[in-house]
């Protein structure tokens, strides 16, 4: 059935429940795991120099972030047994970079988490498992 199974994250609680599951289906699937945390990149703007937040610690906190969050997977996974490859990449978008790295890695399932968003904020807002589910060709397993 299913063999490369990718799980993105972003720390949340809701996240939590895509990593537990995708975690099991790899499991009983004997399938290889994968882990992504996407960085935003620095919010360059002609005022730069104004900023902050110099860009190499932006960078480095980003960086910091994202590999806190694809560890916590690696660990999950490691403490039931499985292994999972991480990667942090950064991107203006995260379904888009999400989408790549299904490609990259020939993963045949994305497990991701539904934030939930209804109603005008959905709208408005877009969700990035919305737009993953839009554009992406391999199956998406949505958890609530």
């Amino acid at each position: 059935m299913f063999q490369r199974i990718l799980v993105p994250t972003d720390g949340s609680d809701i996240t939590a429940k895509a990593i537990a599951t995708a975690i099991q289906l790899a499991k009983s699937l004997n399938a290889q795991l994968y882990t992504i945390g996407v960085k935003e990149p620095f919010p360059y703007s002609a005022i730069s120099e104004m900023q902050p937040t110099p860009p190499q610690e932006f960078f480095d906190a980003q960086e910091r972030i994202a590999a806190t969050h694809v560890r916590q997977v690696v660990d999950d996974a490691a403490a039931q047994g499985l292994q999972c490859q991480s990667h942090t990449v950064e991107a203006l978008h995260p379904w888009e970079a999400i989408i790549d790295h299904a490609k990259r890695n020939q993963c045949d399932l994305v497990v991701m988490a539904s934030h939930g968003r209804r109603g005008v904020s959905a709208l408005l807002l877009g969700s990035e498992t919305q737009k993953v589910l839009t554009h992406c060709t391999v199956p998406i397993l949505i958890v609530r």
